[in-house]
């Protein structure tokens, strides 16, 4: 999450300050602004990761904030703060673009594990839309992917792979030289709900080898960088 910018449109600086320290600790750059017109101007110049949008501001609502965002062709997330508990709200706010939705009061723990989700769920679809981008069936020597017809061929013998063994698989082979630490395989694999859960990552990657490596210690697909992350192969290599 380094180095990822967030931008905060809401007018109670109490807030704003909570969210920017809790924010700032997870590695988020916060840019703010007090007031819908001035923060979809911001938000309309600048890249973000993510927009934090408070239902009720001044000069502009929320609702309509997020609607010129969405029209004007800004696919920037969008997350929905409001003190308002009705079900109305929610609806109006999903059907404008808002991509999740948080009710006042709010924990800051929940809040930052929303930022998370939503953050790590566009670069997953990022990362997915990439790999579409690419031929669907992939070549490596011996090894073959197919990912329309869900099937993995090694020396032209099928190999059966559990749904995540096959995800990883597909994500390492569309992205060939590509490092990935544990942390980073388990945001776009399994998502946030599984931080801290490292050791899941290390036993599919065990797994996926012993199916297709022939010589599981000595790799020659999937690689390890000590200290690093995994890698898989580049061409020619």
């Amino acid at each position: 999450m380094q180095n990822k910018r967030v931008l905060i449109v809401e007018d109670d600086p109490k807030i704003v300050d909570l969210i920017e320290i809790h924010l700032g600790d997870a590695g988020f750059e916060l840019h703010k602004s007090s007031d819908g017109i001035s923060g979809l101007e911001k938000a309309l110049q600048n890249d973000y990761a993510l927009v934090i949008l408070d239902l009720m501001l001044p000069h502009m609502d929320g609702l309509e904030v997020c609607r010129r965002l969405k029209s004007a062709k800004k696919f920037t997330p969008v997350l929905m703060l409001t003190a308002k508990s009705e079900e109305i709200d929610k609806v109006l706010g999903l059907e404008v673009g808002a991509d999740d939705y948080l009710t006042k009061p709010f924990g800051v723990r929940e809040l930052i594990a929303r930022v998370k989700a939503i953050v790590r769920r566009v670069e997953l679809d990022e990362e997915k839309h990439s790999s579409n981008d690419k031929n669907n069936r992939l070549e490596f020597k011996d090894l073959v992917i197919d990912t329309d017809k869900h099937l993995v061929l090694l020396k032209e013998k099928k190999i059966d792979l559990t749904a995540k063994e096959f995800d990883l698989l597909t994500l390492f082979a569309t992205h060939p030289g590509n490092t990935y630490s544990r942390e980073r395989l388990l945001d776009l694999i399994w998502g946030y709900q599984y931080e801290g859960y490292e050791h899941t990552v290390s036993s599919h990657i065990n797994r996926l080898r012993n199916k297709i490596e022939e010589d599981p210690t000595n790799p020659r697909y999937i690689k390890t960088l000590w200290g690093v992350g995994y890698r898989f192969e580049e061409p020619g290599e």
